[in-house]
């Protein structure tokens, strides 16, 4: 029997995991900052960018968190609406951007009707779906014909000297920085998560399984960040 903890293994009940993004909240955009050394707002531009959204355009951003990338969204003059399952990020969101629509709301229930965006995004938030597959198509559900789903997320390099010094930064030095923030438990869970994702090719068939296509993908950052954009069939 494996005595792993649920954290290490990168797995966690919706209910646990809406907890733990409950108590690291007031941490959350200090850490992105420190862990990526402020890369992560680069990577959410390309992201809006990918989306490919503008004025008279409404866009969806999933697991939304404190709202970066919904911000990002509606630089380009979109409307946008964030969902997000956990209340303590959405408070942050909500103060950062009074005029973006930040509703609670589960990424593999969506509440939202057929085609009803131009655009759906998930920035570092696909990981922790329970259902990944689930996940994808309601993004997909959700956008008109034509329209498309773009994700964002940390992905595993796999060649050296660069896949060593991620397992060095993800195993070590995030834990570690997860005890300085209070909540190690959290910050073991991130790099298991990771480590658990599909790479970004197994992602770009998943999202295929959905029904998106044209996919393409970029993988970034010496490999450790990956930005897929798919289309919604016409």
């Amino acid at each position: 029997m494996s005595t792993r903890s649920p954290e290490a293994t990168g797995t966690l009940p919706e209910a646990q995991v809406r907890a733990m993004f409950d108590r690291i909240a007031r941490v959350y955009d200090l850490m992105n900052s420190v862990m990526t050394v402020g890369m992560h707002h680069r990577w959410r531009r390309r992201t809006a960018d990918l989306a490919a959204v503008g004025p008279g355009d409404r866009a969806l951003d999933v697991a939304t968190g404190t709202g970066d990338l919904a911000l990002e969204l509606r630089s380009r003059g979109a409307e946008v609406v964030g969902v997000d399952f956990s209340e303590r990020m959405l408070e942050l969101a909500r103060d950062k951007a009074p005029d973006v629509q930040f509703e609670g709301g589960n990424a593999l229930e969506l509440s939202y009707a057929d085609g009803e965006f131009d655009a759906a995004t998930v920035g570092f938030g696909a990981r922790n779906f329970s259902d990944l597959g689930r996940g994808l198509a309601e993004m997909a559900r959700v956008v008109r014909p034509g329209g498309r789903v773009v994700v964002l997320e940390i992905t595993t390099p796999e060649r050296p000297p660069l896949s060593w010094f991620f397992r060095l930064w993800f195993d070590r030095l995030v834990p570690l920085l997860g005890r300085v923030a209070g909540d190690p438990e959290a910050y073991s869970y991130l790099p298991s998560s990771v480590r658990r994702f599909p790479g970004a090719r197994a992602l770009a068939a998943e999202m295929a399984a959905v029904g998106l296509v044209r996919i393409r993908y970029v993988v970034t950052a010496g490999g450790i960040i990956a930005i897929h954009a798919g289309e919604v069939a016409e």
